[in-house]
């Protein structure tokens, strides 16, 4: 199985990324399921329905957020009736909307996508670990799903390597999201799950992790408040990799990094 992830879609500049590259990634790549990363895809903060419905129209088959999830207060709503646009697992089960999901396959296989905040430098959240391992411990790879897919949204690249270890060999990939620089350790755990610190993000690099550079610049240099976060919007790099598992065991093949567009070096599978 090919699976597309793609990273943190960040305001404009992000959506015009993913519209103009995922075409060429669908026909080029051919991936089997396609999951994006839309916590910051409205306005640098969140999702809106209307967004969330342009990028299935789009042919991305889940959507993952993490801590801005709620940011849009429509989203509320929807995310409750639409079960393609995931919150985080370890959110409270009283709040609405589900943290996994069974993508099925054009030919009838099945990629368990799973979503999880990481709780270090973050607001307080119930232990991801506990919750991510729960769900794996009762849908087992080549028995009850072909692939699980992990989307771990959190800040410390400690707390993400941990849950790439902890997972080793029962998921094919744990991939992370949220600090929006793409890293360079994607490689396959011994275990044959494939891993990335930070997938990185879709959205303008001549910025600070895509947020227009004055107001951040104003924050570092002065010491004292300013302007909320505005998303740049110059020429976007789409960021992501492409998982290819085995289809008799659910783990990795290979993992390789993608960058298109922007200032980013390019980098493309072939």
């Amino acid at each position: 199985m090919k699976i597309l992830f793609i990273g943190d879609i960040y305001g404009r500049s992000g959506r015009e990324a993913l519209e103009t590259h995922l075409p060429t990634l669908k026909e080029k790549l051919n991936p089997d399921a396609v999951i994006v990363n839309v916590d910051n895809a409205s306005h640098g903060r969140g999702i809106t329905d209307k967004h969330a419905e342009e990028f299935f129209s789009l042919g991305v088959d889940c959507l993952t957020g993490g801590d801005h999830v709620w940011d849009q207060r429509q989203i509320i709503a929807y995310i409750g009736r639409q079960p393609k646009l995931l919150r985080p697992i370890n959110f409270s089960e009283t709040v609405p909307g589900v943290g996994a999901l069974k993508v099925r396959t054009d030919d009838g296989r099945t990629c368990l996508v799973i979503h999880a905040l990481g709780r270090v430098f973050m607001n307080p959240m119930n232990d991801p670990f506990a919750a991510v391992n729960k769900i794996v411990e009762t849908n087992k790879m080549g028995r009850d799903v072909d692939a699980i897919f992990v989307d771990f949204h959190a800040e410390a690249t400690s707390e993400k390597m941990a849950m790439g270890h902890y997972l080793d060999g029962r998921v094919s990939a744990v991939v992370g999201t949220h600090t929006h620089i793409p890293t360079a350790d994607n490689h396959i755990m011994k275990g044959g799950t494939a891993y990335q610190t930070d997938a990185g993000m879709c959205g303008d690099y001549d910025s600070v992790i895509g947020a227009r550079k004055d107001i951040p610049l104003h924050k570092f240099v002065k010491g004292m408040p300013g302007e909320r976060m505005i998303p740049a919007n110059g020429d976007a790099t789409l960021c992501g990799c492409l998982i290819e598992t085995d289809d008799n065991n659910g783990r990795a093949k290979s993992i390789k990094p993608i960058r298109l567009g922007g200032v980013l070096a390019q980098e493309l599978p072939i």
